[in-house]
């Protein structure tokens, strides 16, 4: 008999998940894998932050939920989920689907010892790992994410998440304004912004005699995403070889909070 574990899917979530799960692929043996096993397996990970192969018996065949995980991170269904959801949340929130703000900021991590593809060191935040670059929504929900070493600066960041946000731009319609904080700050870069992708880049900085912790308009919505990250042990470190799996990790973390909002 299966165990229950605090991170699997309620009956409720699943039944709105089971729908975006990509079916099986034609030809070939049948599949005899309980998907919805599968995904509370990758759940498991996350939120236990142990290795794959710490992953406990009465779940699938660990080899079996990482081919799905690493299948579905490169075909890029883990965004396409992603996105659904996001529009669902949207949609009950009584929002239009396409926001007209977003906020992006970044995130410096330590990386684990065995990492060392993509690593660098933050002088700033005196932290040696990677970078994650986000933008969300006003809900908070994630929009963009990208990966970089740590010693990536915020506009050398925002260049390729900018150009990562374009490729959307088809599902951005109703998009005008980026807030961002004050290490994005730059006439020349924000000339820039405006002339090649049309968007208006807002600097929010807090006054010179404000001290101590100062709640910023509009900035204190990105922090916030950045502590439901905290919610996963996987997320804690940055504990992946490549940062393209950081990045599925971050998606599949916001789609469990998604899952949890909507059932």
């Amino acid at each position: 008999m299966n165990q229950s574990y605090p991170s699997n899917l309620t009956s409720e979530q699943w039944e709105l998940l089971s729908g975006l799960i990509p079916p099986a692929k034609k030809g070939g043996r049948k599949r005899s894998v309980d998907m919805e096993a599968v995904i509370n397996a990758i759940l498991y990970i996350l939120c236990a932050g142990c290795a794959w192969r710490m992953l406990p018996h009465d779940f699938p065949n660990w080899k079996t939920v990482y081919h799905y995980f690493r299948q579905w991170r490169k075909d890029g269904t883990w965004q396409q989920i992603h996105e659904r959801l996001r529009l669902w949340v949207r949609v009950s929130q009584n929002r239009e689907a396409s926001p007209s703000e977003v906020i992006m900021d970044s995130q410096s991590v330590e990386t684990a010892t065995m990492v060392s593809k993509e690593v660098g060191y933050d002088s700033g935040k005196k932290i040696k790992g990677r970078k994650r670059h986000i933008v969300i929504d006003t809900l908070g929900l994630l929009i963009v994410v990208v990966i970089t070493a740590a010693n990536v600066s915020e506009q050398a960041g925002a260049k390729q998440v900018l150009w990562k946000l374009d490729q959307v731009r088809d599902r951005m319609g109703r998009l005008i304004r980026i807030w961002v904080d004050g290490g994005y700050r730059g006439k020349d870069f924000t000339q820039w912004v405006i002339h090649v992708y049309r968007w208006l880049w807002s600097v929010v900085t807090r006054q010179e005699e404000q001290k101590g912790f100062v709640v910023l308009p509009k900035r204190w919505m990105v922090e916030r995403t950045f502590g439901w990250f905290n919610w996963c042990r996987r997320l804690s470190k940055d504990y992946e070889i490549l940062p393209q799996t950081s990045e599925a990790f971050i998606y599949v973390a916001m789609i469990r909070l998604m899952l949890k909002q909507l059932a």
